[in-house]
């Protein structure tokens, strides 16, 4: 097993995503000792945005790039062979303002690339990034499981199929901001997610 734990909250120390997250790699290890890790935590090395000149940059040819043009695609190009080498994506998410860390989304961002990570064709799109197992960090404050306020989960289940992961457990810690005995009961829920997904 080669394990990839992304942490994407913007917190370098504290995070609780990144706490569940350490839980579940911890889990994993003990069920497979043998297991690599590979840790990129975007708090500390967090990847650029997508903005105009990173377009320019993956929309023109290799041959006719810039040093700058291909010094930004590979920053990407980095990301995407990380994933691709790694059969267990353990990502921690926090929710902010309902949605994922701007962090999270650069980092989508960078591994949804046409024809590498999915491709369109004449039936759909295909996601290219199969046969790995994604287990998601959900850290919320509130109490937003099986709501019309979860925004986070559908989009993690629609982005992360699109690029062919489909088989993705979430493991939810919420209640978080609510108290501590709420605290306390939203990191029990996880620790009952994360072993009914492992069972």
């Amino acid at each position: 097993m080669n394990i990839l734990q992304i942490n994407a909250s913007a917190r370098r120390e504290g995070a609780n995503s990144t706490r569940v997250a350490n839980s579940i790699v911890a889990r994993l290890h003990v069920a497979n000792p043998g297991a690599t890790l590979t840790v990129r935590d975007l708090a500390v090395t967090p990847h650029p945005v997508l903005d105009e000149a990173a377009l320019g940059a993956l929309f023109t040819p290799a041959e006719q790039r810039t040093p700058e043009q291909a010094a930004r695609v590979a920053l990407d190009d980095a990301l995407i062979a990380e994933i691709q080498a790694h059969d267990t994506i353990v990502l921690g998410v926090p929710m902010y303002n309902f949605g994922v860390p701007v962090q999270f989304k650069s980092w989508i961002d960078a591994i949804a690339r046409a024809g590498v990570t999915f491709r369109y064709t004449a039936n759909g799109p295909e996601g290219l990034l199969k046969g790995k197992k994604v287990y998601v960090a959900l850290a919320r404050g509130g109490l937003y499981r099986d709501t019309a306020n979860d925004s986070q989960v559908p989009y993690l289940k629609a982005v992360l199929g699109f690029l062919g992961l489909t088989d993705v457990h979430f493991i939810y810690a919420e209640g978080l901001a609510m108290g501590p005995e709420a605290s306390e009961k939203g990191f029990a829920q996880a620790e009952a997610d994360l072993q009914a997904a492992l069972a």
